[in-house]
């Protein structure tokens, strides 16, 4: 007789650990327990660029955006360090330019590997059972209650996640809503050693099934696919905190994902726990003997413990901060987790992040029969697993969870449509983007003491920049900084004040109606910068004088030619610095335009 028992046993798989049932709105996730999330997608302050001022008001905001939250809410903040994209590649039109961009390249990727972060916001929040949301309903005139719509808790969740977004918009410098897709890419890559994009399926349920790729092995070292897995969990704080009190993390050089889970708690909640804790600690300032002591004798004995007495009061200017609704109190679970395909070099990692927390006053655990469910519990929408008792502060919470971040800059310049004009290394091993323009503007300005490399950075930006297809390079220079660059790109030099190779005709198109105009207003310029008052009668006469000048021959047009036609004296002295004699009438006055054709070219503008 066959034996079918073995193939009717279901082995545990990881998906019936998983919170995710499936999507139910744009980027909202329904879960097992019925619990709605909503993820977004944030970068937060750069601590090398902000002041401490900036950093204080920013954990403030944050503290306002978060102590609006209550029991049934949940917070997951996660950054997750993964692999940068390599040094890009790029068509130079000309061999210096090419050398400079492989030499920046070799030195770039001979400093190892290059690591980014990636930062996530989950909203999560189980609505009440529907035995009490009935019972509030009877308060309630002309409304069903014959059950709950789960369509009215929906909305109510998305606005209420909308109010906070809107708090936390003007806080961090980037923030979005993930969409579907994006969704279930995230969800993926905190259960998967693989990264790739997911796409959403025509019946978005079962997500949970759909999303795992890697199997998990328990035990006290437990693996997610062929990594070996490391969580590292926070058991203890410090005295103090303050703004971006773990940012060192953010420049580690290996992957991580460091997630911090946040339990809110209502008010009420929130003062019988802190009132617990105070009568705990009050009731430890003294032993039994001391109290005997004080009972027989009838006389308060003077020595306390020290120690529970300051904690008690601790506790007592939680409860007064949190009456005066400055803060907001929950439970918080901050865990790291690392991967390697070499369980040593897991450890090791392990060990490097442990170095970083426990150096800001934190205790942590390398977790071993907890692994599994500590891992488990950075999933975002896992409320349960490995709930951590210290009750912590909102404040408190602005100032561990990972919101500042080292800038890597865009990925690209969508502008251009090409890689990012320079490509270089900041703190730690990120990279750094840098990409001048914002939407179709590229203006830039460079400060520094003198001496400091900013022409050797004017120079590299400019050798850079002909990495992209049709690109041009017109300098104005001061003392040759840039004549050595120009000349290795095959560029022209001028030298304005002493090169008589170069000239200019301003008026050669001014038989043209928008050229003719154009010319007006410079020519109205020039006499202002001469000291002559430009009225009504001065703009008739240049008016006049070019648009006799316009039936000229194109050489003619000069402004010898102008000077001649203009009928005052006044405007003719003013002019006189422009034509052939005067300073600049060697560069303006000339009868055709004597400007080279290169793509790059430089005008020395010191003599």
């Amino acid at each position: 007789m066959l034996n079918l028992a073995e193939y009717r046993q279901r082995p545990a798989l990881l998906a019936d650990w998983l919170p995710w049932a499936g999507l139910v709105a744009r980027g909202v996730v329904l879960n097992k327990d019925g619990s709605f999330q909503r993820t977004a997608r944030f970068r937060g302050p750069d601590l090398d660029s902000a002041t401490q001022g900036e950093l204080i008001a920013t954990s403030a905001r944050l503290n306002n955006a978060l102590r609006r939250l209550g029991s049934g809410w949940a917070l997951f903040i996660e950054a997750e360090r993964r692999a940068a994209a390599d040094y890009p590649h790029s068509e130079f039109p000309e061999p210096l330019s090419w050398l400079v961009d492989e030499e920046r390249r070799s030195a770039f990727e001979d400093t190892g590997h290059h690591f980014e972060s990636g930062y996530h916001l989950t909203l999560v929040y189980l609505p009440p059972e529907e035995s009490r949301a009935r019972a509030a309903k009877m308060l309630y005139e002309n409304t069903p209650t014959n059950g709950v719509d789960w369509r009215e808790r929906l909305q109510a969740f998305v606005a209420e996640t909308d109010r906070v977004f809107d708090l936390l918009d003007g806080v961090m410098p980037e923030i979005a809503w993930l969409d579907d897709s994006q969704t279930l890419t995230y969800l993926h890559a905190t259960i998967s050693t693989r990264r790739y994009r997911i796409g959403v399926p025509e019946v978005p349920f079962h997500i949970d099934a759909l999303l795992t790729d890697s199997p998990l092995v328990g035990g006290l070292a437990p693996m997610l696919g062929d990594k070996h897995l490391r969580v590292v969990s926070v058991r203890g704080f410090p005295t103090s905190t303050w703004p971006g009190i773990l940012d060192d993390l953010n420049r580690l050089g290996f992957g991580y994902r460091w997630s911090t889970r946040f339990l809110c708690l209502d008010k009420s909640e929130a003062e019988r726990e802190l009132g617990r804790l105070r009568r705990q600690w009050f009731a430890k300032r003294k032993n039994v003997i001391a109290l005997l002591r004080e009972t027989i004798f009838q006389q308060e004995s003077p020595l306390v413990d020290t120690d529970a007495n300051n904690k008690a009061a601790d506790a007592d200017a939680a409860l007064q901060e949190l009456g005066s609704d400055q803060v907001a109190f929950g439970y918080l679970t901050a865990t790291v987790t690392v991967m390697d395909e070499d369980a040593g070099a897991a450890d090791e990692k392990l060990r490097m992040v442990e170095r970083v927390i426990q150096g800001r006053g934190f205790v942590t655990i390398p977790e071993t029969l907890n692994a599994v469910d500590a891992w488990l519990s950075s999933l975002p929408g896992n409320a349960y697993a490995n709930v951590r008792q210290p009750i912590v502060s909102t404040l408190n919470l602005a100032h561990m969870m990972p919101v500042s971040a080292v800038w890597a800059g865009p990925e690209k310049n969508d502008h251009l449509g090409g890689p990012p004009l320079i490509v270089t290394r900041t703190d730690g091993a990120t990279p750094f983007r840098l990409v001048t323009h914002i939407g179709d503007v590229g203006h830039t300005l460079v400060a520094g003491p003198t001496g400091m490399g900013k022409s050797v950075l004017l120079a590299t930006l400019a050798m850079q920049f002909r990495r992209y297809r049709g690109s041009r390079i017109f300098a104005f220079d001061m003392g040759r900084s840039m004549r050595a660059a120009i000349l290795g790109l095959g560029g022209e030099h001028y030298d304005l004040g002493t090169d008589g190779e170069i000239a200019f005709q301003p008026l050669a198109r001014i038989d043209r109606e928008g050229d003719r105009t154009w010319a007006a207003e410079w020519i109205e310029g020039r006499l202002l910068h001469e000291g002559v008052a430009v009225g009504p009668d001065e703009k008739a006469a240049i008016w006049s004088a070019l648009g006799s000048l316009a039936g000229a021959p194109v050489e003619q047009r000069t402004m010898t030619g102008l000077s001649v036609l203009l009928q005052s004296n006044t405007l003719r002295q003013a002019l006189s610095p422009y034509v052939l004699g005067g300073a600049h009438g060697k560069l303006l006055d000339a009868d055709h335009d004597r400007l080279g054709m290169a793509d790059v070219q430089c005008f020395e503008m010191e003599e």
